[in-house]
């Protein structure tokens, strides 16, 4: 039994959840804001804690590599790496965006296997981060920026399979994309609790990433903003 420590930290949400052959054992998050500087290692902690007190062994850290929020991505994996250092273990890197759609798979009601995943993260005005899957994960889209329009993802939806949508970058999207085959999933966010399947799949295929040289999947370069004038 692989026990492993998730962590999300890519989006708003702030997460670490503790499993094992598939089930939950513990986990903590926080939906209020980019708080994760504050409350992560407090959520770590609660998980160590968790298999302190139960004597189990943990076997990898696990964590979510983006893309998403720049400054969210290098806490979570600054904390992952430094535990994964610390206690000598495996580190498990996760795309987010395969995240969300076994999340979708998982999770929705009544999904028709044949459907297309595009899971979409806010990159500000009409930009999102996304790709798109088959029920396989195999990639109908390469994972990449894409700024919205009414033609957008026009393949997919020509294919006539019934596409889902879902990601906080899919309010916008719906906005400008109305093929009667675009199906809109909500409240679909990345959660530690949901990189199970991925993580053990990735530790079963002793499929660990770099403690030194692992970088965060940013997607594209980081473009800082001027601060406003207070005058």
């Amino acid at each position: 039994m692989a026990v492993i420590l998730n962590i999300d930290t890519t989006t708003a949400v702030c997460s670490a959840a503790v499993t094992a052959e598939g089930m939950i054992l513990c986990h903590d998050e926080d939906f209020n804001g980019r708080n994760h500087a504050a409350l992560l290692s407090g959520f770590i902690k609660k998980c160590l804690d968790f298999i302190a007190e139960r004597e189990l062994k943990l076997d990898a850290v696990a964590v979510s590599l983006g893309p998403g929020s720049y400054t969210g991505l290098r806490i979570g994996l600054s904390e992952a790496k430094g535990l994964a250092y610390a206690l000598d273990i495996p580190l498990i890197g996760v795309n987010t965006l395969e995240l969300m759609a076994t999340r979708v798979m998982f999770s929705t009601d009544d999904v028709d296997p044949e459907s297309i995943l595009v899971p979409m993260i806010d990159a500000r005005r009409m930009e999102v981060f996304t790709a798109a899957y088959d029920f396989g994960l195999n990639e109908l889209m390469t994972p990449g920026p894409l700024i919205l329009d009414a033609d957008s993802y026009s393949e997919l939806l020509a294919t006539g399979r019934q596409v889902l949508f879902f990601g906080d970058g899919s309010a916008k999207a719906a906005d400008v994309i109305k093929a009667p085959n675009a199906v809109f999933v909500p409240d679909v966010v990345p959660l530690a609790v949901d990189m199970v399947a991925l993580a053990e799949r990735n530790f079963a295929r002793r499929e660990f990433i770099d403690l030194a040289y692992s970088t965060p999947l940013y997607l594209k370069e980081f473009q800082a903003t001027k601060p406003k004038s207070l005058l």
